[in-house]
């Protein structure tokens, strides 16, 4: 008989691989002293991580497939080679003064990468907590989000240490290593290794009963409305994270160092907020905690209008930001809600084509916005409405399932 494994075990397998592919965020480190070395327009070496952002999203719904079909170990295996590579040729196109080489290596190459392995642990890590599915999702999800945080420091280090290129060659090696490793230890529970209670609390949380293949998943409309909800949610955080500062210093009295620490602390309320929506999402149900998100989100795009106290407006954002982070973590426990887990990567992946859809339109609408109108008001108020229609949405979905719970009843 084969051994019992560890379901912790699996999850921390996961939440380390997670924390490799979130130095992505750790790019702005990058982008002054590339340029400076490269002689490249910033504006231009920014464009590698909005083409990496982009080529997660959209390998994702290809990656997902693969999960369900070789296993997460593949897929794991995948990334590290395609995001350790991808790193180091950062590092030969830098080194080379070629930018196509950049955008080829760091963009597409390493956002292949991000895009296998954002959704290698999430469907695996749900199947081995079917009793804690956001609590779960939460912690991997959370340590992408927390990842720049150790990756931003390091890589000052190494830039001094060693230089710029050579710093994407340490770290494109760190990466493999380490990612191929953890890799070996994510893998989907046998029949029967989970103890039967923990088994049976699936259908304690599941909102439907059903498992649906991810081709089925995609024709319902619980999951174009689940996609939709995603994409505001993302667009809008992702708008304003790309903003944060300089809208801090517009709409306020502050300075520019008060608003390069609200950056920072915002970013930790985008960590914890993965973690802590997630986590309530197990008491309250993940439908009714998604409408709260956007509840929340409408309240504080309101105090960003209309209070310009720099603490009220640094606190909005911060709590605009935990939203943000929420929308990550709790959608891959809410599609195993609806949808079950028999092809939950392959959904899970599909769904993040949203966020390829928005990390594009969000920035790019409030900087629009910003340089035509010269002030962030009306984008912040766009925001407000089409947080509005997705919360009309959530509570929809949710109508929907209580109306299907009556008749069953019934």
């Amino acid at each position: 008989m084969a051994k019992t494994r560890n379901r912790y075990g699996v999850a921390i397998a996961g939440v380390i691989l997670h924390l490799m592919i979130g130095g992505v965020y750790a790019w702005s480190v990058f982008t002054k002293p590339i340029s400076a070395y490269t002689g490249w327009k910033e504006t231009s070496v920014s464009f590698a991580f909005s083409l990496a952002i982009f080529f997660l999203g959209m390998s994702a719904a290809f990656m997902g497939r693969l999960v369900e079909k070789f296993g997460p170990t593949v897929t794991g295996t995948i990334s590290s080679i395609c995001y350790g590579s991808g790193i180091a040729l950062t590092g030969l196109a830098i080194q080379s003064h070629h930018l196509w080489l950049l955008y080829l290596a760091y963009g597409v190459i390493g956002g292949l990468g991000l895009g296998s392995g954002y959704v290698t642990p999430v469907s695996t890590i749900v199947r081995w907590f079917p009793d804690k599915r956001g609590l779960a999702t939460g912690l991997a999800i959370m340590g992408f989000g927390f990842a720049a945080m150790l990756t931003g420091p390091v890589a000052q280090h190494l830039m001094a240490l060693v230089g710029i290129a050579n710093t994407f060659y340490v770290l494109g090696a760190f990466y493999f290593v380490v990612m191929i490793v953890a890799a070996q230890f994510i893998k989907k529970p046998r029949p029967h290794e989970l103890p039967q209670a923990i088994a049976e609390n699936a259908q304690r949380v599941s909102l439907t009963n059903q498992e649906l293949t991810a081709n089925q998943a995609l024709k319902t409309r619980t999951f174009a409305f689940l996609w939709f909800m995603f994409f505001i949610n993302i667009t809008t955080g992702i708008g304003l994270v790309s903003a944060a500062s300089p809208m801090a210093q517009n709409m306020t009295t502050m300075t520019a160092s008060a608003a390069a620490v609200m950056v920072g602390i915002i970013g930790l309320f985008n960590g914890f907020g993965r973690l802590a929506w997630a986590t309530l999402s197990d008491f309250i149900g993940r439908p009714l905690t998604y409408s709260l998100i956007f509840v929340l989100d409408i309240l504080m795009l309101f105090v960003l209008l209309f209070f310009k106290t720099p603490f009220i407006f640094a606190l909005a954002l911060c709590l605009l930001m935990s939203c943000y982070g929420a929308g990550f973590s709790v959608i891959p426990a809410y599609l195993g809600d609806v949808f079950g887990t028999k092809e939950l990567g392959a959904i899970h992946g599909y769904i993040l084509t949203a966020w390829a859809a928005a990390g594009m339109v969000g920035p790019i609408l409030l900087s629009y916005t910003h340089q035509v109108l010269h002030n962030y008001y009306v984008t912040l108020i766009v925001f407000v409405i089409i947080d509005a229609l997705a919360m009309i949405v959530s509570v929809w979905i949710q109508r929907d399932f209580v109306t299907r719970r009556e008749t069953k009843a019934a």
